[in-house]
C-alpha cells in the first residue's frame, strides 16, 4: 500500500468515526426532543473546558454519561481538608441570579466532605448560607487556599516521571558501557543532547563557562518538549494543557531570570547601572530602562511559550467544532484534514518552542557572564 493510499485510508477512518458519533448523537437527540429542548452547542465553552485546568481528568462522554478520573482536593481552611473532587462534580447543581445582569449562573455545590464549598469555573469558594452570590459574572464569596492535585499537576508528574525514566535508562547505558556507540533510546537522544550542548549552550555562552549551564538548559529543553508532546495526546496520560498554563511558563521564566541574575558578573551589572559611553546626566533615565529590560526578557519567554501552545490547542478544537456548529457530517471532509494538518504541525511547534526557550535562556545567561572587551 502506497503512502497516498494509507493517508486516504486514515482520512476515511476518521470521517467514519465522526459519522458514527454524529449518527448516535442524532438518534439520541431525536429521543430527547420530545422531553427537553436541544441544548445549543457552545464553541467557546467547549474550547475553554478543554484547555483550562480542572479538578478531574475527563476521559470520555458528556454531562451525566461522562467517565472521569476524580483527583484529590486539598484545602487549607482552618486546617487541612482532603476529599475527592467527585463530591463537587456529582454534587448539587445550583443556580444563582447575578445581582447586576440578572442572569442565571450555574455552579456545583459540594456534598459530603465538600459540604459548605462550591466549585465555579474550577475555583473553589466558601458558600454563605448555602449559596454563592454573583455580580458581573464573578462570585463574591471568599476563596479558600486550594492546593489540590489538578489535571495539570498530574500531567506535570507524568512528564517528570517520564523524563526521569528515559534519562535514567540513558545514563545507565553509558555508565555500564562507557563511551561506546549508543543503542536504543540513547541512540535517539544523544544527537539531541549534543545539539543542546553545542548549538544552544556553547554557541551563546562563553566557551570557558558554558559547561555548568548545560544541565539546566537540558532540563528545561526536555521538560518543555516532553510536556508539549504529552499535550498533543488526546487521552490519558496526555490531553492536559500544561505548557499552555501561564503559571507553568511563569515558573520556567523565573528560573531563567534567577540563573541569569545570579550569574551576572561585574561587566553585566556595570552595563545596567553605569552604561559605558552614556553621559552621567542620562543615567537616571537609562538605569530604570535597563532594570525593566531584565524583567521583560523572561516575560517574553513566558508569554511566547504560553501563547503558542494554547493557540495550537484552540485552532484544532475550533476546526473540529465546525462539524457540530453546522450540524452536518459532510463538514468533516474539510475540518478533519485541516485539524490533522495542524496536529502534525504542532509536532514541529512542540520541538521548536522547547528549542527557542532553551536558546533564549542561553542567550540571556551568555550576556550575563560575558567578559568586558577592551
Amino acid at each position: 500500500m502506497t503512502a497516498a493510499s494509507k493517508f486516504k485510508l486514515l482520512i476515511f477512518t476518521i470521517l467514519s468515526l465522526f459519522a458514527v458519533n454524529f449518527t448516535f448523537a442524532n438518534e439520541h437527540k431525536g429521543e430527547a426532543t420530545s422531553h427537553e429542548t436541544e441544548e445549543e452547542f457552545n464553541v467557546g465553552e467547549m474550547i475553554m473546558h478543554h484547555i483550562k485546568d480542572a479538578h478531574e481528568w475527563h476521559l470520555w462522554g458528556g454531562h451525566d454519561n461522562s467517565v472521569s478520573i476524580y483527583l484529590p482536593v486539598i484545602l487549607m481552611d482552618g486546617g487541612m481538608k482532603t476529599f475527592s473532587s467527585s463530591h463537587f462534580y456529582h454534587g448539587e447543581h445550583k443556580t444563582a441570579v447575578d445581582h447586576k445582569t440578572h442572569e442565571e449562573i450555574s455552579y456545583m455545590a459540594g456534598v459530603g466532605p465538600a459540604e459548605g464549598y462550591a466549585l465555579f469555573h474550577e475555583k473553589i469558594y466558601k458558600m454563605e448560607n448555602g449559596e454563592l452570590s454573583f455580580e458581573d459574572g464573578h462570585a463574591h464569596n471568599d476563596r479558600v487556599n486550594d492546593f489540590s492535585i489538578t489535571k495539570n499537576v498530574m500531567s506535570l508528574f507524568f512528564g517528570a516521571i517520564l523524563i526521569l525514566l528515559i534519562m535514567g535508562s540513558v545514563a545507565k547505558f553509558y555508565k555500564k558501557n562507557g563511551a561506546v556507540a549508543p543503542k536504543g533510546v540513547a541512540k535517539f537522544l544523544e544527537p539531541i543532547v549534543i545539539m543542546v550542548r553545542d548549538d544552544i549552550a556553547k554557541a551563546n555562552i562563553d566557551k570557558h563557562k558554558y559547561h555548568k549551564y548545560v544541565p539546566y538548559l537540558l532540563t528545561i529543553f526536555f521538560f518543555i518538549w516532553f510536556n508539549n508532546l504529552l499535550g498533543l495526546i488526546p487521552f490519558l496520560p496526555g490531553g492536559a494543557n500544561l505548557t499552555g498554563n501561564i503559571s507553568v511558563t511563569l515558573f520556567l521564566a523565573v528560573c531563567t531570570l534567577l540563573v541569569t541574575v545570579f550569574s551576572g558578573n561585574k561587566n553585566y551589572w556595570s552595563h545596567i547601572f553605569a552604561t559605558p559611553g552614556v553621559p552621567v546626566a542620562l543615567l537616571p533615565i537609562m538605569i530604570p530602562i535597563e532594570v525593566v529590560g531584565i524583567l521583560t526578557k523572561p516575560f517574553a519567554l513566558m508569554v511566547r511559550l504560553f501563547a503558542n501552545i494554547t493557540a495550537g490547542h484552540i485552532i484544532i478544537l475550533a476546526l473540529i467544532s465546525i462539524i457540530f456548529i453546522n450540524k452536518n457530517m459532510a463538514w468533516g471532509g474539510l475540518s478533519v484534514p485541516m485539524a490533522l494538518f495542524i496536529s502534525v504541525l504542532e509536532l514541529l511547534v512542540a520541538f521548536l518552542q522547547a528549542f527557542l526557550f532553551a536558546m533564549l535562556s542561553a542567550l540571556f545567561i551568555g550576556a550575563a557572564v560575558e567578559e568586558a572587551h577592551h
